[in-house]
């Protein structure tokens, strides 16, 4: 059963090879976890499927003469994940909805590939659920860019709580200011 799945992942992953980096799925691909994570089966919420390049920054090589240690080549990575990343891509496509959430559904040499559930906030059907309608409140507009979606919230070092996250709050850096 398990092999037979990993197979029709890796089938799905050659065909999304070569189709575009972001594009609109009709369902999810992993019910169960799309599920876990706020998806429901209505008009209003859309599934994007998502392709981010694996590996830390390409940065380009000095022409001038350093030595190889001020380079500044490799060793640079980005401070966000590439779930972050594709999160953000998502967004900046599809404007006018806001991200709810995503997982990843697989990886091969060069990429990973995210599937991140959205929600249109103007949509009737999502201001009349009382489990979704908070989306449509003015304060998440844009939450991707600012770091409110679970992996946002990973990035900023939000997700552990009580002893030896006493610096984490409100935020790593607003931490030592005094008010």
């Amino acid at each position: 059963m398990r092999e037979k799945s990993r197979e029709f992942t890796r089938q799905r992953i050659r065909g999304w090879r070569h189709g575009p980096a972001v594009a609109r799925i009709e369902r999810p691909t992993n019910l169960k976890r799309a599920r876990a994570l706020g998806y429901k089966a209505k008009q209003g919420i859309v599934v994007v499927w998502t392709r981010v390049r694996k590996g830390g920054r390409r940065k380009a090589r000095p022409s001038r003469g350093r030595k190889p240690k001020r380079m500044g080549v490799s060793k640079i990575v980005p401070k966000k994940s590439l779930q972050l990343i594709a999160e953000e891509r998502a967004a900046r496509k599809y404007s006018n909805l806001e991200v709810l959430n995503s997982y990843p559904v697989g990886s091969d040499g060069v990429r990973e590939y995210f599937e991140i559930i959205m929600v249109d906030p103007s949509h009737p059907v999502i201001k009349s659920d009382p489990q979704l309608n908070w989306v449509a409140n003015p304060s998440q507009r844009g939450r991707v860019y600012r770091g409110l979606t679970r992996a946002g919230k990973q990035a900023r070092g939000l997700l552990s709580k009580g002893k030896g996250a006493e610096r984490v709050r409100p935020s790593v850096r607003a931490r030592g200011r005094i008010k």
